[in-house]
């Protein structure tokens, strides 16, 4: 059985802890709140683009541009992974690596091009046999606008170069801070979007400029605003998960102390009740010798 002095100790780890937790419970809560807001301020835009490209694509008919082809063989994937350079976030690192993971080993790891962003899933998929082709790194305040335009650009220069014939997006898409699903989401050759109930179909379009001159321009934004996208939901994501998860280890540490509380209070019971025992079998002892 724990001595007083050892309940006693671990008493006040446990209160460190929880006044740990609870600060990085409020700090992941103010960058949640912020991310959510990009996240929320972003989406408009992007369902509007897509919309944009399945319209165009509609419209003009057949167009021949090199980020909507698609290959007949596909000899290489290009993936890129966005998890946390931390952990202390639950199961998010762990979801998003199993989901990338069940999508990978379809291919041999020789097909597969790994980019990663975040330290954990770079040094995951490395012990798997991935290695990270190039790594990319995102400050805890979210991604920027260069940040995307940069991973953009080595995605679809990989794809225009025939490094490879597919990319893929593998990062966690934010709904609540107790809800993240993890998603592979294909990012080149552009999938064709299809109007919404066909009612584009009997309409003329006059392009000004040319249809393809249009698509030209919109294709590497699209791209560059998928990449934006998938960023502001797996830094969303992030930060949910950590205030959930602190929020657990704060709860918990409250619970362990109430426990070691308890038990002290036995403890010193049992000591008082065992001081009185011994005096009053003194007395009762020198009562005998009288």
């Amino acid at each position: 059985m724990a001595t007083l002095r050892q309940i006693r100790q671990r008493i006040r780890v446990a209160r460190n802890i929880q006044q740990i937790t609870r600060a990085m419970k409020m700090i992941a809560a103010a960058r949640l709140k912020r991310a959510q807001d990009r996240v929320v301020a972003a989406r408009p835009y992007a369902e509007k683009m897509q919309t944009l490209i399945g319209t165009l694509a509609l419209a003009s008919g057949s167009i021949d541009h090199p980020l909507l082809q698609s290959r007949e063989q596909v000899r290489h994937v290009g993936v890129l992974l966005i998890t946390a350079d931390r952990g202390l976030c639950g199961s998010y690192n762990t979801n998003v690596i199993r989901r990338c993971l069940d999508f990978v080993q379809q291919y041999d790891s020789e097909q597969v091009r790994l980019l990663t962003v975040g330290k954990k899933g770079m040094q995951f998929m490395q012990r798997r046999g991935y290695p990270s082709v190039q790594h990319f790194s995102i400050p805890l305040s979210g991604p920027t606008v260069a940040h995307a335009q940069e991973i953009a650009g080595v995605a679809q220069q990989m794809f225009l170069s025939e490094e490879v014939d597919e990319f893929y997006l593998a990062f966690s898409r934010f709904r609540s801070a107790l809800v993240q699903i993890p998603t592979v989401q294909r990012l080149l050759p552009v999938e064709g979007v299809e109007a919404e109930n066909g009612r584009l179909e009997h309409l003329d379009f006059i392009f000004e400029p040319s249809s393809e001159e249009l698509l030209k321009r919109l294709l590497p934004r699209y791209v560059f605003n998928l990449v934006y996208q998938a960023l502001l939901e797996a830094t969303a994501s992030e930060h949910g998960a950590r205030m959930t998860a602190m929020s657990a280890a704060t709860d918990n540490a409250g619970k362990m102390i109430s426990t070691l509380t308890l038990n002290l209070n036995r403890a010193r019971q049992a000591a008082i009740t065992k001081e009185i025992l011994e005096v009053v079998s003194g007395a009762e002892a020198l009562k005998e010798g009288e």
